[in-house]
């Protein structure tokens, strides 16, 4: 390593202010996305990279961003602005740009929605440097002429494939229109569809092309992550994953659960079975979230229970395990989440909760990875006691090897006369064994129901029943074309405020009155509660299941 922990950075051409903020922060030497993205951005380029969460793409942005702003403007719109696909993420990256420029004096605000506006309207009057927002709210900004992008020099994209998955499209067309045409434009995305490449034909001007995985891991390196899977019914999910947990005594790991809701559930369920369990989620305040990963990686937490959006860009050192509570969605975030553990040469272990009809989505993982996921047995009773007794003997093991206990020869003294040493040790351990939970009552966990295969000349007439047997029933909004809804204004409220990806939500059927959209039956129920405080359209729409959707 170099003498200069910036020198690397130094090389890029970056000012001084900068080069010192980094500094102070720690960082040593550029990811190799900040490598390739920093010199054609300084120099003034449009850029598009291809890059997953965690490779340091934020900074790849932000720091050429920073690089160019003015100082001392009293007056006119920001500089910069920064489009994210949700408000997670809006503050996260506001958080990263002011960290940048703090030297500067860097004047950067997020605005998203469930945030008040007054306060937003606010800092807007007062000016502002760097705008880093969701496309929804900047563009309301924009139509209540509060948010004025004649002076934006650079316009960033970041997450553009979820922007888009969440119905986004028209809303950054439209915000894109009112930015000057000789702006500088970046597009981020961790996955590159026709669409995105239409996006980059139309609105950048030829770009400098970059393609980087979240870091080059060798063939050697790949089995370090032990992928595998458990199949069990919905019921009994909650208890399969402690009994997991119980076998696999992880030091510290990330589960992964679809909603707030299911993250708050099995959080207390955790905590009930004895663990250290802490929840993550969007309903939290961000110093709530700081102080939850403070914990887990001074160690007082050994389980984080979260949703994807509220662990984006988390990077927690010691993490052994990642746990899927439900298959992802889409096989790109199973591929962002167990990236996180197996790390620089230590081993790591993916586990994946399934249900039986969901085999075909590992399949669809498996053929992403190109690596084998293994359907594994539950573990029976049996098998967590005779963990358990393991546990109890290591523990007795590292007692005897570390500990002082001539301290409690006493106690054994006194009993040696009326007792055999033997039986007293054998006592000795049982009493540390039940303190542990040893002799907790478990019950079996019954093995799932396997999926018929329907006979295919009669699946065409079963209709809605289909639906419900595929996990996906569909909720009313009592909102329409009337109120102006689209089908992004649905999907953008769903995944932003229940936190399941906009990839689950299936069709959306708009009327003049009302809309209906299918969701996974799962959620249904989170997502019905999450949209009671929320609004669409500046309105407050009544949510309910469709009354004729069986059940």
């Amino acid at each position: 390593m170099a003498d200069d922990p910036v020198e690397g950075f130094a090389g890029l051409g970056l000012r001084a202010e900068l080069l010192r903020a980094l500094t102070v922060l720690g960082y040593e030497e550029p990811t190799p996305i900040q490598r390739e993205a920093i010199p054609p951005l300084v120099a003034g380029h449009d850029l598009v990279g291809q890059a997953a969460t965690g490779t340091g793409k934020t900074a790849a942005f932000a720091l050429p961003v920073l690089q160019v702003l003015t100082g001392g403007r009293e007056d006119g719109g920001p500089q910069a602005l920064v489009l994210v696909p949700t408000r997670e993420l809006a503050e996260q990256v506001s958080q990263a740009v002011h960290r940048y420029g703090r030297e500067l004096g860097v004047r950067v605000l997020p605005v998203y929605g469930g945030q008040p506006i007054g306060r937003q309207l606010q800092a807007l009057r007062r000016g502002v440097d760097v705008v880093v927002g969701t496309p929804g709210r900047v563009l309301d900004h924009i139509e209540r002429e509060t948010l004025r992008l004649g002076d934006v020099r650079t316009v960033v994209l970041d997450e553009a494939d979820e922007m888009l998955d969440m119905g986004f499209a028209e809303d950054i067309e439209a915000i894109l229109a009112e930015t000057p045409a000789e702006r500088q434009t970046v597009l981020f995305s961790a996955t590159m569809p026709p669409r995105i490449d239409s996006i980059a034909r139309r609105h950048l001007r030829d770009p400098v092309r970059i393609t980087m995985g979240r870091k080059a891991v060798s063939p050697d390196e790949l089995p370090l992550v032990r992928q595998s899977a458990y199949l069990v019914a919905r019921a009994h999910r909650t208890a399969a994953l402690g009994r997991i947990l119980d076998v696999e005594a992880p030091t510290a790991a990330i589960v992964f659960c679809r909603t707030r809701e299911e993250v708050d559930q099995v959080t207390e369920a955790l905590n009930g079975r004895g663990y250290r369990a802490e929840a993550l989620h969007g309903g939290m305040s961000q110093d709530q979230r700081d102080r939850v990963m403070g914990r887990l990686r001074a160690g007082s937490t050994e389980l984080l229970v979260a949703t994807d959006v509220a662990a984006r860009g988390l990077d927690v050192e010691q993490l052994t395990h990642v746990i899927n509570f439900n298959v992802p969605a889409a096989p790109e975030a199973y591929v962002h989440r167990i990236g996180r553990v197996g790390r620089a040469g230590r081993e790591g272990c993916a586990i994946t909760l399934a249900e039986p009809r969901e085999q075909r989505m590992l399949k669809a993982i498996e053929r992403l990875t190109g690596q084998r996921i293994t359907l594994e047995k539950l573990p029976t009773v049996t098998d967590l006691r005779a963990r358990r007794l393991e546990l109890t003997r290591a523990a007795l093991q590292s007692s005897l090897e570390t500990d002082d206990l001539e301290r409690y020869r006493v106690v054994l003294d006194s009993l040696t006369g009326e007792f055999d040493v033997e039986d007293i040790a054998l006592a000795a351990v049982r009493l540390l064994h039940e303190a542990a939970g040893g002799d907790a009552d478990e019950k079996e966990i019954p093995s799932p129901a396997p999926v018929p295969d329907a006979d295919r000349s009669q699946r065409g007439a079963r209709g809605k029943a289909r639906a419900t047997e595929s996990g996906v029933t569909r909720l009313f909004f009592g909102i329409g074309r009337q109120a102006g809804v689209r089908p992004q204004d649905l999907v953008g409220a769903i995944a932003g405020e229940s936190g399941i990806s906009a990839r689950e939500i299936g069709a959306i059927q708009i009327t003049d009155r009302f809309s209906l959209v299918e969701v996974p039956a799962s959620a249904a129920d989170a997502i019905i509660l999450a949209m009671r405080r929320s609004t669409i359209r500046g309105r407050r729409p009544t949510v309910r299941r469709e009354r004729f959707t069986p059940r």
